[in-house]
């Protein structure tokens, strides 16, 4: 007797939740805004780094004061003029906020640049590079001796030869002090700034383009292909490639066991059955794939930093997750199933072959998780089609993702091709039972791997306390199968593990958040606790260790990112990586993205990436290698050692 499939009315059932957690918004989807973790406002896209210093250490009541504020603006962008060429162009303004009695006397902003942007008919008055402006100020004359402290407020719009930025205010601090013995200070601020080649050059006239970093025979980020291999078809491939072999990586394996599962039931149903449930997943990885798309483009609107698989830094989304997988496991083991009303019901079966037990809404369901389980991994070829894509324009980004999603999709509409090849599967009847359970169990590994995922973003005793509820979930759904064989009422405990599950999802979104520690750091005992002693990210010091002649490796991992766990545990602790470290002096350094982390978002957009793993090794005097996201030892030794004999 053929056994029916609880697991796709389960499915059923939470594919609108699965579609609300797809669709919710920039700051709860996929490419949500990485902002600070406290707070859920989306992130700002900044461009300029702003300092300041005042031309003397200390003044007397009533001596004028002259403040210098550097910006220094990133690669590539430029800010309109402090008066733009246009009235609707947004202005760079400096304000500075004084004690009382302090008067401005006047601002200077530099000298603006004529270019001609291939957007605008006229040449454009912008500000690149690193620029100087100086505010004027005056001491009051009774001002009392001591610590003062002013504060410049930047407010400016970075655009680019695409597209500008919503705009934005940064702000910096300068102290200073009200006494005597004042003597000039910080000269550097005060000097012209070098000049620098602008992000569009005048017409007629070359630019000198800024030294990319230097990737490797396996690095993929967007900016490191050859500009043929930089056109939107090829782009287009990558993202196919991409998400077709996301299929294999360790993220999509539990789902793909429903699947398996469900191509051994399709083994014995019609062929119109097969093509119809193997288009209705594809139809739900590509909705999922649109949602995103539509997500990305709306945080790009709103000026938010966008990024590949960053819902899982959000607490209630890891939580979310676990309690359905949970779910789909105690399904699988036969301890419930969710009958759907009637009328839904129907119109979930239309087209599916009578008496399956599996509904177009179920196989719809199952596509939309496909995609969630697939986020928080990378895979080779997509980096490069997302780093591209997420730079584009809203068109670009769809067409990029919905060729990820056709690439994820890609063995179901093989299926739907060539509905004949399920019926190489075994013919379905009892042993399914065992298979079911076992594929239940493929699925609580996921649990626990989600549990891990949680301990990285939630404190111990919450962590606890979820785990519990976990429990409790499952054993009132035990209970409720007892209220059902023993024909009793079981809307109860319906109402019981329907409260559980959403209050374990709002108890960890707003839990405590954990404290990190790098694994492998130091300990205070001095020894560190792993195979390579690595030091929290701190860009300007791997710089300045960088410029004295030190090797400086940087990882930028998350505990949700499986592909950064596995090249971490065979890659980065290979007994010759880790003899290339200790041989060279390399210093390791790693970034934890697990939370939301504003620095983080920047630092890789900079370097053409919205997603992880990255790996970039900092060397003397040339430009920084970067890995690509699937590491291999040899390559990175190898790298090591030809940066180290070239110091």
């Amino acid at each position: 007797m053929l056994l029916k499939l609880s697991a796709t009315r389960l499915a059923s059932a939470a594919a609108i939740a699965f579609a609300l957690s797809l669709c919710a918004g920039p700051a709860a989807a996929q490419f949500a805004a990485p902002g600070n973790s406290s707070s859920d406002a989306p992130a700002r896209v900044e461009k300029v780094v702003l300092s300041g210093a005042a031309d003397r250490t200390a003044y007397l009541p009533g001596e004028p004061v002259q403040v210098a504020a550097r910006l220094a603006i990133a690669a590539g962008w430029h800010l309109q003029a402090h008066v733009p060429t246009y009235d609707y162009l947004i202005p760079t303004t400096l304000a500075v906020e004084a004690p009382a009695g302090w008067t401005t006397v006047g601002i200077d902003y530099p000298a603006p640049s004529r270019y001609k942007f291939a957007f605008a008919e006229d040449e454009l008055e912008v500000l690149e590079g690193t620029k100087r402006i100086v505010a004027r100020l005056a001491v009051p004359a009774a001002a009392a001796s001591g610590p003062v402290r002013l504060v410049l407020h930047l407010r400016y719009q970075a655009c680019d030869d695409r597209q500008c930025l919503p705009p934005v205010e940064t702000s910096a601090l300068v102290d200073l002090r009200i006494g005597a013995g004042g003597v000039p200070a910080a000269a550097e601020y005060f000097a012209d700034p070098p000049a620098s080649a602008p992000a569009s050059a005048p017409a007629g006239a070359p630019a000198a383009a800024p030294t990319p970093p230097e990737t490797g025979a396996t690095a993929t980020t967007a900016a490191g292909l050859p500009t043929a291999a930089r056109s939107l078809p090829a782009i287009l491939l990558l993202a196919l490639l991409g998400g077709f072999i996301l299929n294999g990586m360790p993220c999509v394996l539990p789902i793909l066991s429903l699947k398996l599962f469900g191509l051994v039931q399709a083994s014995g149903k019609s062929t119109r059955s097969i093509r119809i449930g193997a288009l209705a997943t594809t139809a739900g990885i590509l909705a999922s794939f649109w949602a995103l798309a539509g997500a990305a483009i709306l945080a790009r609107q709103a000026g938010a930093a966008i990024g590949w698989g960053v819902q899982f830094q959000q607490p209630g989304f890891v939580a979310f997750l676990t309690v359905v997988v949970l779910l789909f496991s105690l399904n699988l083991w036969g301890l419930f199933e969710i009958p759907l009303p009637a009328r839904l019901a129907k119109l979930g079966d239309a087209g599916a072959s009578s008496g399956s037990g599996d509904s177009l809404l179920g196989h719809f369901a199952s596509g939309l998780f496909a995609t969630l389980m697939a986020t928080p991994c990378s895979a080779p070829f997509l980096g490069t089609a997302l780093s591209f894509a997420l730079g584009q324009s809203g068109g670009t980004i769809f067409a990029v993702l919905t060729a990820v999603g056709a690439g994820l999709a890609l063995p179901y509409l093989l299926l739907a091709a060539a509905p004949a090849a399920a019926k190489w599967m075994p013919r379905p009847g009892t042993w399914m039972l065992t298979l079911r359970g076992v594929m239940g169990f493929l699925l609580a590994g996921a649990v626990v791997w989600l549990i891990f995922v949680l301990a990285g973003q939630i404190d111990s005793v919450s962590l606890a306390l979820f785990e519990l509820g976990l429990l409790g979930l499952a054993f009132f759904l035990w209970l409720r199968q007892r209220a059902e064989h023993q024909r009793r009422a079981t809307g109860f405990w319906w109402l019981l593990a329907a409260a559980t599950a959403i209050g374990l999802i709002t108890f960890a979104a707003r839990a405590t958040p954990a404290a990190h520690a790098l694994p492998g750091a130091a300990t205070a005992s001095g020894a560190a606790s792993g195979p390579v002693a690595w030091q929290p990210f701190d860009r300007a010091e791997a710089e300045r260790l960088a410029a004295s002649g030190r090797l400086v490796f940087l990882d930028v991992t998350a505990d949700w990112c499986v592909t950064c766990k596995v090249n971490e545990r065979i890659v980065l602790n290979a007994p010759e990586v880790v003899a290339a470290f200790r041989a060279h002096g390399v210093v390791a350094m790693k970034a934890d993205w697990t939370n939301r982390d504003d620095g983080i978002a920047r630092f890789l957009a900079e370097h053409g990436r919205y997603g992880i793993p990255f790996y970039m090794l900092y060397r003397p005097g040339r430009a920084p290698h970067l890995y690509g996201e699937l590491l291999n030892a040899a390559e990175v030794a190898r790298v090591i050692a030809e940066s180290a004999a070239s110091r």
